[in-house]
């Protein structure tokens, strides 16, 4: 099973040497196991690789993640036909009933919800009891729009004078970066386990082609806040991202998430909610999923 990760911050050229990836830069050459990686990061321009390199990276199920000059992710290549039974995973989730895609929702946003609220009480924030009771309102499909309420009170109590969409926020250049690195993993996961990345159970756009993943990936997203507030903390909100940082965040999939009663990767959490996903489409018992849990432990892990 693969378990790590690739971040490429200088100039390199890539390739393949029995089975192995190569990345040969001036101080030296880099040979991982192709078997072993599940993402690569390709944060530099200067950056070489053929076509074969990226074949072998989709014949082993490893997605490729591109930036731009900003060092800033834009682009995601992932696999398909990945699975045994992709045809019969796929009917399952397409003719997946209103009913069931509501309830897979409301479960979603309420562990996103409770997960928030874990990351405040570990902060100390008095309102995270708060926060938690606002599960309780989340009903099928959130039509009551719960979990917006939820993130605008979890934001004012996280960050001070902060506004998410403000690109020049060195808060919100790090999260930017955490959620498309942990996004890429749960998007590699989803297609793994014979699931369409486009058809999604809440989001819904014709131009995203990630739709499921979106869904999926939203009891992660506090998980990613963590780190980040971590990294950010006492630092000036107009710094840019660092290459230690976008390092440390590229290293977020090896940090830690609970499913059940286990402790484990976020990047085992993400295969396993992916599978507890197409789970939850084959019986059409939204209880077969199974997401993760704010960690106590939860931190930037260290970067390979």
């Amino acid at each position: 099973m693969a378990w790590k990760g690739v971040h490429v911050t200088r100039p390199a050229r890539i390739g393949l040497t029995d089975g192995q990836l190569t990345v040969d830069q001036d101080d030296g050459e880099a040979r991982i196991p192709l078997e072993d990686i599940a993402f690569v990061i390709l944060d530099e321009q200067r950056i070489t690789l053929t076509g074969a390199v990226v074949a072998a990276c989709m014949d082993a199920g490893v997605a490729l993640v591109t930036t731009d000059q900003r060092h800033v992710p834009s682009g995601l290549t992932l696999p398909f036909h990945r699975h045994h039974r992709q045809a019969g995973v796929a009917a399952f989730q397409l003719a997946a009933a209103a009913p069931l895609r509501k309830r897979l929702w409301q479960a979603l946003v309420r562990s996103k919800i409770e997960n928030q609220a874990a990351h405040l009480a570990r902060l100390g924030h008095s309102n995270a009891a708060a926060l938690a009771a606002m599960t309780a309102l989340v009903s099928s499909g959130d039509g009551g729009n719960v979990g917006a309420r939820a993130a605008r009170d979890y934001w004012r109590a996280l960050f001070a004078d902060f506004i998410r969409d403000d690109p020049s926020d060195l808060r919100n250049k790090a999260l930017n970066y955490g959620y498309a690195v942990v996004r890429a993993c749960v998007a590699r996961a989803i297609v793994a386990y014979g699931l369409l990345p486009s058809v999604g159970v809440h989001h819904a756009s014709q131009t995203n082609g990630f739709n499921l993943a979106d869904d999926l990936f939203e009891p992660f997203r506090p998980l990613v806040d963590a780190a980040v507030a971590t990294l950010v903390a006492g630092r000036d909100r107009t710094e840019e991202l660092t290459r230690d940082d976008r390092r440390a965040l590229a290293a977020l999939p090896m940090g830690a998430a609970r499913l059940g009663s286990e402790t484990m990767t976020l990047l085992a959490a993400t295969e396993k909610a992916a599978e507890s996903m197409a789970r939850a489409f084959e019986t059409g018992d939204a209880k077969a999923l199974v997401v993760p849990r704010f960690a106590p432990e939860a931190a930037l892990a260290e970067p390979a």
